[in-house]
């Protein structure tokens, strides 16, 4: 079952070529399968470059894949590239984790969600290397290198940080305005103009000599992969009888005999070049949240200069734009279980930015913008992810073009607000004509592309339910015993919320404490074997400094992590603030005793519905709540800012960590390990997803949640305030309440200083019925958390989860 547009989508938005409706049609019946071959050629690079400097050894192993890996150029694509030996399959990435994908090739097949396929033979393939592998991952590093009294952390789960050490880091953006402008030929002569100048007799300049020898060798191996394209592009165009298609493989391959090594002289150029490093980075590593940037910025010169020269329309603009969103989609990352309950729905987070303002706060939507829209809904998949940059002088006409597209029922474009953002920066020493620039990348985290290190979110979790519990417990860990954190009082002792507030104080401060021990442990591990070669030669000022990423190459260097459980812990708060210490309705014994059953038995149930329905909820602008969780979170957002990260003092602006609540599935895969909650929520039920209110807790309608939302210290959780909204299509088929959206949307905005938002616009009755008869529904995409999914490829929990969040109304 395909995509049902209605007729007045189509008059609106267009709809695909047909070249491109046979594209989409194939990719979506293709199914995922584990490839084993990247995993092959690396290890074959390791066993012969082992002994060579770790960034030489990185830069042959890309250079090993691109020359060997297998490449292909599909009958109805305009656009080459591709990351692995079929679309939609996974690449193995067996120097970050090897354990479990041995543990887990019996099982890909067998999950409840994210499901993968494997053949025997790639499994006794992946079998064969994995002795090279044993003890010589990231992972293994990553766990032989964490100190003792934080592994504990890590281990329980409390602090979740599996993806950064059994990944690559990703959670970035390059600047691919300068790669059109200039192409890599401009990055080639820089690094060879540096290392001409270089001092060997200087050991810090020595050290530099290795990042410039391997970074001229990834430039090289990205002009050679280009060449096995161009040669692929000439031989099909000889086999083909159809005209049409032979004109196109020869200038695919007169495009490629270019770029991206050549500056883009065209639209065409242009976006291939995007795509053709996009794809790269993605082979160089399996980090995920690599995205496009602000591409209606740099694409729009091109598309205006072609159109000027009657050299492309804006039909085969869109066209080439959907081509890129499906070779988006082609793009496939395999996770351990244990993480995917984190990442829910296969998800790789590629952001494209439109949108926004110029630096001297001039409207910057373009033509470009709206094709862009035209092209997402034309595609209408998860992927890319599509953020608009909100400003008060958004046009309305704009808004109400987005607007048509969150109709589509994509969970898309989310929107992030400029006057948070851009503010923000600035005050943390973002140079103004940055800050200006800045795009979304992965969910709803903020970086300048081409100059900011990886994640500037995407660190470790910290479970706030859970932590609460365990200050209750007076720092023993209820779940498995273990005494984690100081006794600061048990609370079925105490006689004050105070004293409960103290107790969190105290703890948070060194549960954070203790995720920056994790998070540093992560990045002195991957600074040590794992660098990006491509991926820092395209960041500024890497070639300036002669430093890989990690190493501190990045102009500007800030990271956070994510809290999970915002909603959860409001209203736990105030449930204990109002019915133990306020109404005194129930003992702090009671309350206790009801938490450790689970609310058994009929006293149990009845504590139960009074936590839910007695004591105010987070969601409905009621400062009492409200209030409660902007202040037990000021203790973190406190904390967090007074330690750097390992950048710190190594060259880039910053070197410092924010809050973040974009804690995209998480809060499914870390309901799993917390026990029942004071706010009434059940044992080993998923929590809360990023700062939106729990679900059916936020009964005061939108606006409400908007207040709730922007008390929270927006200025300060720079790594994003993911706020999630769903809505009935019903609510938004009369243009009178899409003009209400538009103006909700700008008073969270202009008003209230909210950072995000964004909406998945499907019944409840649909998702029911999606769960029945999912062959019925293969195209149903919903907003999982910053990102969309299919959700028939969700886990039935998962898919619970969105069942049951709040349908608002106007």
């Amino acid at each position: 079952m395909t995509a049902t547009k209605t007729n007045h989508t189509i008059e609106h938005f267009g709809q695909l070529t047909a070249k491109m409706e046979q594209y989409r049609e194939s990719i979506l019946t293709a199914k995922p399968y584990v490839d084993p071959e990247r995993a092959i050629l690396t290890t074959e690079a390791y066993q012969a470059h082992q002994s060579e400097q770790v960034d030489v050894l990185r830069a042959h192993v890309l250079e090993h894949i691109l020359k060997n890996m297998t490449i292909y150029i599909e009958p109805e694509t305009l656009l080459v590239g591709n990351q692995a030996r079929s679309n939609r399959w996974a690449p193995v990435f067996p120097e970050y984790s090897m354990n479990w994908v041995i543990d887990e090739l019996d099982t890909f097949d067998q999950r409840p969600g994210d499901v993968f396929y494997i053949t025997e033979e790639s499994k006794d393939q992946l079998r064969e290397i994995a002795p090279f592998w044993h003890n010589n991952t990231l992972e293994d590093r990553g766990l032989a290198a964490f100190p003792p009294e934080s592994r504990v952390f890590y281990d329980l789960g409390i602090i979740g940080a599996a993806g950064n050490i059994t990944s690559g880091d990703g959670h970035i953006a390059v600047d691919y305005q300068a790669l059109l402008q200039h192409g890599l030929k401009w990055y080639e002569a820089r690094v060879q103009k540096k290392m001409a100048a270089l001092d060997l007799t200087d050991f810090e300049q020595q050290k530099k000599l290795y990042f410039y020898q391997s970074s001229l060798i990834v430039i090289q191996a990205v002009k050679d992969f280009a060449k096995r394209y161009v040669d692929l592009a000439k031989l099909q165009a000889a086999q083909t009888t159809d005209l049409t298609r032979r004109a196109e493989l020869n200038q695919m391959a007169d495009i490629m005999s270019r770029v991206p090594y050549e500056p883009a002289q065209n639209f065409w150029e242009a976006i291939q070049s995007v795509w053709f490093i996009h794809d790269i980075l993605q082979i160089e590593s399996n980090g995920h949240s690599v995205s496009y940037g602000r591409m209606d910025q740099y694409l729009a010169p091109y598309y205006e200069k072609d159109l000027a020269e009657g050299k492309i329309t804006p039909e085969k603009t869109t066209e080439l734009l959907t081509n890129l969103c499906l070779k988006t989609l082609t793009i496939n990352k395999v996770r351990s279980w244990g993480h995917t309950q984190f990442s829910a729905g296969s998800p790789l987070y590629q952001n494209i930015t439109i949108g926004g303002q110029t630096v001297d706060g001039k409207d910057a939507t373009n033509p470009v913008s709206y094709l862009i829209l035209g092209a997402i809904v034309q595609v209408h998949l998860p992927q890319p992810n599509l953020t608009v940059r909100y400003f008060h002088g958004l046009s309305d006409t704009f808004m109400r073009e987005c607007v048509e597209v969150i109709k589509q029922g994509l969970g898309m474009p989310a929107f992030n607000n400029d006057e948070i953002i851009i503010p923000s920066f600035i005050e943390r020493g973002v140079k103004k004509e940055d800050a200006y620039n800045y795009s979304s990348i992965g969910c709803v985290e903020s970086a300048v592309p081409g100059k900011w290190g990886y994640r500037c979110t995407g660190m470790s979790f910290i479970n706030f339910p859970r932590v609460l519990l365990i200050v209750m417990n007076g720092g023993v860990d209820p779940e498995s015993g273990k005494r984690l954190l100081p006794n600061y009082g048990q609370f079925t002792e105490m006689t004050s919320y105070d004293q409960l507030m103290k107790a969190w104080d105290l703890s948070l401060r060194e549960m954070t404490r203790q995720s920056v021990v994790i998070e540093n442990t992560c990045d002195l591990v991957l600074e040590q074997g794992y660098p990006d070669i491509l991926c820092s030669t395209l960041t500024d000022d890497c070639i300036g400094r002669g430093k890989t990423i990690k190493e501190g190459g990045a102009i500007y260097d800030f990271i956070s992590g994510l809290q999970v459980g915002i909603a959860n812990l409001a209203d736990s708060l105030a449930a204990i603030k109002t019915l133990v210490f306020e109404q005194h309705q129930l003992s702090p014994q009671e309350l206790w005793d009801a938490l450790q059953s689970d609310f058994a038995g009929e006293r149990g149930e009845e504590i139960r519905q009074m936590l839910i329905n007695d004591a105010p909820k987070y969601g409905n602008d009621d400062d009492v709540v409200d209030d409660l969780i902007v202040a037990a979170y000021s203790s973190y957002i406190d904390e967090i800012g007074k330690y750097h990260n390992t950048r710190y003092g190594r060259g880039p602006i910053g070197g410092l960590r924010y809050a973040g609540t974009s804690s995209i599935s998480a809060n499914v895969g870390q309901g799993h390990s917390t026990l029942a909650t004071p706010d009434g929520r059940h044992s080993r039920t998923p929590l809360a997803e990023g700062c939106s209110p729990e679900h059916a807790m936020d009964t005061n309608g939108p606006t409400a949640v908007f207040k709730s939302v922007a008390k929270l210290w927006t200025n300060d959780i720079t790594g994003g305030v993911l706020l999630n909204q769903k809505m009935s299509p019903q609510i938004l088929r009369s243009d009178e309440n899409c003009m209400k959206m538009i103006a909700m949307i700008r008073t969270f905005f202009n008003r209230l200083h909210g950072y995000h938002v964004q909406y998945n616009i499907v019944s409840r009755e649909t998702l029911i019925d999606a769960q029945k008869h999912p062959d019925q529904h293969r195209d149903l995409i919903v907003r999982v958390a910053g990102y969309s999914a299919f959700f028939v490829g969700l886990s039935k929990e998962t898919q619970d989860d969105i069942i049951e969040r709040t349908e608002q109304d106007f």
